[in-house]
């Protein structure tokens, strides 16, 4: 059995932004394995049980918020008694990388990312793949919690269809073919995005996470 693990925020306000690239994806791989399946409410997360070639996959949203993603994924690891390294698969948007760029990696570190932060705590160790969805550079003097939070616009609605098609492709890649065949397969070199020298170069409709919530790098709910 595999567990593939797409990040974002629970709520509306939060639909389609960029910290919820992992959604989208999850939304993709459903259509196709899922159809017409209830997602249920286990582990701290909406699931939906799905197959790829034959091997039995759960398709899960943590509902925890970004920054406490680990709760959902270790209980899951846990129940199923899987191996990170070779049983789950984490879906995450990834600010170094231009909008709809896909890279897929064995393992890493967190660049800053909250929701790879909490898992890396609750399996003890970052040694777990993930395919990482391109969301754009930070503009320059914006703060990356507000980018994280904001919604794609509407130039950049082609690159981030196509994105999640090359994801959800990636992911099928990675579970049938295996990671190091998938790397292969999707990883081009692509040239550094420079950043805008100011946010109103990219106007977007942002969202301010909880108040509630501890902020980082990324944001709470990043």
């Amino acid at each position: 059995m595999k567990l593939v693990v797409g990040l974002g925020n629970p709520g509306y306000e939060y639909e389609r932004t960029r910290h919820n690239a992992g959604w989208l994806v999850i939304d993709e791989l459903a259509r196709r394995h899922a159809p017409g399946a209830i997602a249920r409410s286990r582990f701290s997360a909406a699931t939906l049980d799905a197959a790829f070639a034959g091997e039995k996959v759960l398709l899960m949203k943590p509902t925890t918020y970004m920054n406490r993603s680990g709760q959902a994924v270790g209980e899951a690891i846990r129940f199923f008694k899987l191996e990170p390294a070779e049983d789950l698969l984490v879906l995450v948007d990834d600010v170094a990388l231009p909008v709809g760029h896909v890279r897929v990696r064995a393992k890493g570190g967190t660049g800053g990312h909250n929701g790879l932060a909490d898992i890396d705590r609750a399996l003890g160790g970052a040694s777990y793949p993930r395919v990482r969805f391109g969301v754009g550079a930070v503009p320059r003097l914006m703060n990356q919690a507000d980018w994280v939070l904001s919604r794609f616009m509407d130039e950049e609605r082609d690159d981030v269809k196509q994105g999640v098609l090359s994801a959800a492709d990636a992911v099928e890649a990675c579970l049938t073919k295996g990671v190091t065949l998938a790397a292969n397969e999707f990883n081009k070199k692509v040239a550094a995005e420079p950043a805008p020298q100011h946010p109103n170069e990219k106007k977007t409709i942002q969202e301010k996470p909880d108040s509630n919530e501890t902020q980082s790098t990324n944001g709470d709910e990043s």
